[in-house]
């Protein structure tokens, strides 16, 4: 079995045992996640591709030690062939490539907040030399198809568009398929006006050349941060007499887009529909987004006072009296200078996990987290004298909040800030400058931020600079001009106890017959042991991570705020165990066989956007051996 560690070493296992054989690391620093590894095996020739920074390794599978035939010293620099100078942004790549014949098929994980990032395009590499073998542009460049949806110069400064969330290949017909994330700025398109092909796209490109094969787009103009986060599934479908060769692609929004294999073309009926549009000045949202049929929408869709929570009628109360300050309707409520909620939140629906198929019932098996979020825009604008640490607080506004919300004053139970203020008080500025620039776990590098910026936002998190006053007209800023309104961040919408602020279930496991396109059952995924504890059924929680389904009608998945590894009964979807890990498994199990047997391994890494604990362990189980 082969691993990564929280520290982004490479390591191999007996798969029956556990018992390392080796491990490889290097000095190269750099931050981010790894969701795994890529196997390749020809002959006598065993490689591991995995990336670390902003480098793809190739490292002998039986040694550990890297291929020096391969790039330089056994690496592949991802900041070149990117056809502009990015290297004061952030590349790497948080989930494996995959391999077609003799090229490893690689995305991207950047920045996407209003700095400068780098473009997600798609790139192959060959599996013994390194040499880039093929690019295909997500956001195309002059003369390329769907270059007139973007500003005429867009792929000279636009960002983002990339495959975060992993390859699914058709190995007969050769075709290699994925899903896009939105371009930069996540929540401000006024300076890419258009429907902006290809971002969030279901692609299909022939995974020998890159070419294209066909699209579809899932959210045109997106502002929402409504990425593509997951790899499609290749399923069959039986519709009007035919058997189907199709593929499903689970979405943030809890939409269901199920697209025949060869043409891109929908399997069951798509519909645009007119969605409200944005009040923000410069701002110019697209008229109608792609709705799938009702029963292929598997999370919520609307917010407003008809479904607040109802654990109790002090939560009640308490969300109500917010919502009065808010903005509440569909899904696609563009963002604003008045907070708007969003829901599902920003981060699913389905995130990155994805779904599992069980082909022998053609049945797609997905969780998705089903509680809101609220978002509001400000201006990006600061006056020409102003104290340090207020500098500091719109940097923290401008660049962090995606992950650390700025609102603890008006909810308490957001304590993001206030727990990084105390990791914060732990290190030096030297240690601090050093994270902020090359980044560290989910937390992506900020090397375009100034040493002045730098300062200024470490004066903010230590609390500290009030006194101290600088004149902001004489420093060069990391915001572009052409980003005029900024987001105050993901902001969780919770009540008094820190409850999601809807009626539960706050999350959700949901199998889908696909020949008919219908929901057959959902159940609750996770509980909050504090509810259990008062006799509450199961609520669900917030859920990261996907499913497993075997043959057998299991269904594994952890995923849980609860940091519990369940196994449901696929046909009717009733729990027939969990476990209590040490640490949630924000992770998708995986199975395999050894002598006969089978095992079911998982990541429990926890931390990361559940806010739980972290951890740094593998869980692997099996039936006793009597009953092989």
């Amino acid at each position: 079995m082969y691993l990564t560690t929280p520290a982004l070493s490479l390591v191999a296992l007996d798969a029956a045992s556990g018992a390392a054989f080796w491990s490889f690391n290097d000095s190269i620093s750099g931050g981010g996640v790894n969701r795994g590894v890529t196997f390749f095996s020809h002959g006598a020739q065993k490689r591991l591709f995995f990336v670390k920074g902003g480098y793809l390794y190739s490292i002998d599978a039986m040694t550990g030690t890297p291929d020096s035939t391969f790039g330089i010293g056994g690496r592949v620099d991802l900041f070149e062939g990117l056809g502009r100078n990015v290297r004061h942004t952030w590349v790497t790549a948080a989930t494996p490539g995959i391999i077609f014949q003799d090229k490893l098929i690689l995305g991207s994980t950047l920045g996407e907040g209003p700095g400068p990032a780098a473009p997600g395009h798609i790139r192959a590499y060959d599996v013994y030399s390194g040499k880039l073998e093929w690019i295909f542009h997500t956001i195309p460049q002059p003369g390329e198809e769907a270059y007139d949806t973007w500003p005429s110069d867009a792929w000279t400064s636009i960002g983002g568009v990339n495959c975060w969330g992993g390859f699914t290949l058709d190995t007969e017909r050769g075709i290699v398929y994925f899903g896009t994330g939105s371009a930069t700025y996540d929540h401000y398109g006024g300076n890419r006006k258009g429907a902006n092909l290809f971002s969030n796209c279901i692609m299909a490109l022939d995974a020998d050349t890159g070419k294209k094969v066909w699209h579809y787009q899932t959210v045109h103009h997106d502002i929402w941060d409504y990425d593509l986060p997951c790899a499609p599934n290749l399923v069959q479908v039986h519709k009007d007499g035919k058997l189907i060769d199709a593929l499903a692609q689970p979405t943030k929004m809890g939409h269901l887009f199920v697209l025949d294999r060869e043409n891109g073309e929908p399997i069951f009926p798509i519909e645009e529909i007119v969605v409200p549009q944005t009040t923000l000045p410069g701002e110019e949202t697209w008229a109608t987004q792609p709705f799938p049929i009702e029963s292929l929408r598997y999370a919520g869709q609307t917010f407003d006072h008809e479904n607040v929570t109802n654990v109790s009628q002090a939560s009640a109360t308490n969300i109500k009296d917010q919502l009065q300050e808010m903005v509440t309707g569909s899904i696609f409520t563009p963002p604003g200078l008045k907070p708007s909620v969003v829901f599902p939140q920003f981060n699913g629906g389905t995130d990155w996990g994805g779904a599992a198929y069980d082909p022998q019932h053609r049945r797609l098996i997905v969780n998705c987290s089903n509680e809101p979020e609220w978002i509001s825009m400000v201006p990006n604008q600061i006056p020409e004298e102003i104290s340090n640490y207020a500098y500091g607080n719109y940097l923290f506004q401008t660049f962090c909040t995606q992950c650390h919300s700025s609102a603890v004053a008006a909810n308490p139970s957001l304590i993001a800030l206030d727990v990084l203020r105390k990791t914060v008080a732990q290190r030096t500025d030297a240690q601090l400058i050093q994270v902020v620039t090359q980044g560290k776990g989910q937390m992506p590098a900020h090397q375009s931020l100034t040493q002045d910026e730098k300062g200024a936002l470490i004066s903010f998190l230590r609390d500290q600079g009030h006194d101290r006053n600088i004149i902001t007209k004489n420093l060069k800023s990391s915001v572009p001009n052409e980003i005029p309104y900024v987001a105050t961040g993901h902001n969780e919408f919770k009540d008094q106890d820190g409850f999601p602020a809807n009626r539960p279930p706050w999350g959700m496991l949901t199998s889908i017959n696909l020949d008919e396109g219908l929901i057959e059952w959902q159940v609750p995924l996770g509980t909050y042991p504090d509810l259990e504890a008062k006799g509450l059924p199961p609520t669900g929680t917030f859920n990261m991570g996907g499913p497993l389904v075997t043959a057998g009608g299991l269904i594994f998945i952890g995923a849980s705020m609860d940091e519990r590894f369940h196994v449901y009964d696929s046909n009717d979807g009733q729990l027939l165990w969990e476990y209590q890990l040490e640490a949630g498994g924000y992770a998708s199990p995986s199975t395999f066989m050894v002598d006969g047997r089978q095992y079911v391994v998982i990541a429990a890494g926890g931390g990361g956007k559940p806010g739980t604990k972290a951890g740094d362990k593998y869980y692997c189980f099996s039936l006793p051996d009597a009953t092989r």
